[in-house]
């Protein structure tokens, strides 16, 4: 498989290290000082730029009849645009806040452990993630999503960044400090107990995996698609 890297820091280089151990060729490495770049040659295309990259890199990828994996968090406001898109050129394309299949199955466990405590009013939600303190967006996307599927099946109705003093509103304590690869944290508090799912990444290389994973199971698909497609969580 010959694969494109739209975006070369850190994500993109152990992603690198991942493919060429699983028999890949990367064919293309887009930088920050990449003007221009033909996909003509490569067979996927794995994204993991910066928000403000990340929607022309996906969009070329779609136009050139590329299969293309993205893990950029902090461009969602374009999410329907690009899937529409993809939808139109009959392409394929992988979203995820987090390709981690450690924590595509703590997203499933939050959502089911929220669903159990939606009629359970004696119970408050919060979440807390701490990041390393080059990471860019805040909260990061993975505890949106976490925000998110807890909003799904709850009586909440948005999140906020901590401290929110409006009950409706879901908090989430952000935190940035150094060599830190992604801890994040779903607290549910009674006055007599408290219930918390964790997960810790130890390194990078569980999201790398994750991400070449995905790039070899989209070859020869059409559509949209998410993690739970790729490890059957449905």
């Amino acid at each position: 498989m010959k694969i494109a890297l739209l975006g070369y820091g850190k994500m993109g280089k152990v992603i690198e290290s991942i493919a060429l151990n699983r028999g890949h060729e990367i064919s293309l490495k887009v930088d920050k000082g990449t003007k221009d770049y033909d996909l003509s040659s490569v067979d996927v295309a794995i994204d993991f730029s910066t928000p403000q990259s990340a929607v022309n890199n996906i969009r070329k990828a779609l136009e050139s009849k590329v299969p293309v994996i993205s893990g950029t968090t902090g461009w969602l406001s374009e999410l329907e645009s690009i899937k529409t898109l993809c939808k139109e050129k009959k392409g394929a394309f992988i979203y995820a806040s987090n390709f981690s299949i450690g924590v595509n199955i703590f997203f499933e466990l939050n959502k089911s452990l929220a669903k159990m405590i939606n009629n359970l009013t004696d119970y408050n939600i919060d979440l807390e993630e701490i990041h390393h303190i080059h990471k860019l967006d805040i909260p990061s996307g993975t505890a949106i999503t976490l925000a998110e599927d807890v909003i799904e099946n709850s009586n909440y109705d948005s999140w906020e960044l901590a401290p929110s003093d409006d009950p409706k509103k879901l908090d989430i304590n952000s935190k940035r400090q150094d060599n830190v690869c992604g801890m994040h944290k779903v607290n549910y508090n009674s006055i007599n107990d408290q219930i918390s799912l964790t997960h810790i990444a130890h390194n990078r290389e569980g999201f790398g995996l994750g991400a070449v994973i995905a790039a070899e199971w989209i070859i020869g698909k059409k559509g949209v698609f998410t993690m739970n497609d790729i490890l059957n969580l449905k």
